[in-house]
């Protein structure tokens, strides 16, 4: 989506915003939503899903691919729920959050956020959530579920994957911080999310599909993990992720 497309989008937001809440859903709810994420096919994918406001109670205010967009649509819609992915260009989900903590505590108005991330690392996990996110859910959530999860973080819970929910309890149980992994950190967020997805056995068009990338991309970051990391071939790489516990 261009960024004309992003500002006209923003404005018709507002405007609506002004002129009065639309129809509410089948069950009388009603939550304003701002998508960010930057894939524009996965924020069709959604905005189809759970954007039918009659019959979801979800409206769908604004969309954003990077983080400067998504500061600058939160900003202007005053969303109550922000979707969130945590990878985004400009400095990922964790930046968002940063530039948008006033936001999220504004006593009459909370912005709140619910990552939404094909990504279910630890290190991501807990890194939004420290950075304030109200929750973290995977992309294999199923619509009805997600929309679920929206109404539940606007009205205040924390709602996680099953199996993420751990992590977080674990991270604020111990005081110690994680340890550093020199070698991961030499990985872009994007080819951590490829190494993963590798290691767990998926074939490069399974992974392109997945990430709403071309599989010469995916080639791409394969061999850029494989030298960062000077191993020869996936099989290393799976034993590396599985000893570090990515998989």
């Amino acid at each position: 989506m261009s960024d004309a497309t992003e500002a006209n989008g923003t404005a018709g937001a507002a405007e609506a915003a002004e002129s009065g809440r639309p129809d509410v859903g089948a069950g009388g709810r009603h939550v304003r939503v701002v998508l960010v994420d930057d894939h524009r096919m996965f924020r069709t994918g959604v905005q189809a899903e759970i954007g039918q406001t009659a019959e979801t109670g979800v409206e769908v205010v604004g969309e954003a691919a990077d983080v400067d967009q998504a500061v600058t649509v939160i900003t202007a819609t005053r969303p109550e729920v922000v979707l969130l992915d945590v990878h985004l260009p400009g400095g990922g989900g964790v930046e968002v959050l940063r530039r948008c903590a006033a936001l999220m505590t504004d006593a009459e108005q909370p912005v709140r956020f619910l990552a939404l991330s094909v990504s279910d690392a630890a290190e991501d996990v807990i890194g939004v959530i420290r950075g304030g996110a109200r929750g973290y859910v995977t992309k294999t959530i199923t619509g009805t579920d997600l929309i679920d999860s929206i109404f539940r973080v606007q009205e205040g819970d924390a709602v996680f994957s099953p199996r993420l929910a751990g992590f977080v309890l674990d991270a604020f149980a111990s005081t110690d911080a994680p340890p550093v992994d020199e070698d991961l950190d030499r990985l872009t967020q994007r080819e951590r999310e490829v190494l993963r997805l590798i290691a767990r056995g998926y074939a490069y068009k399974e992974i392109a599909k997945q990430l709403y990338i071309s599989v010469k991309t995916v080639e791409s970051h394969v061999s850029a993990v494989l030298r960062k990391l000077q191993l020869s071939n996936r099989h290393e790489l799976t034993r590396w992720a599985t000893a570090r516990r990515l998989v």
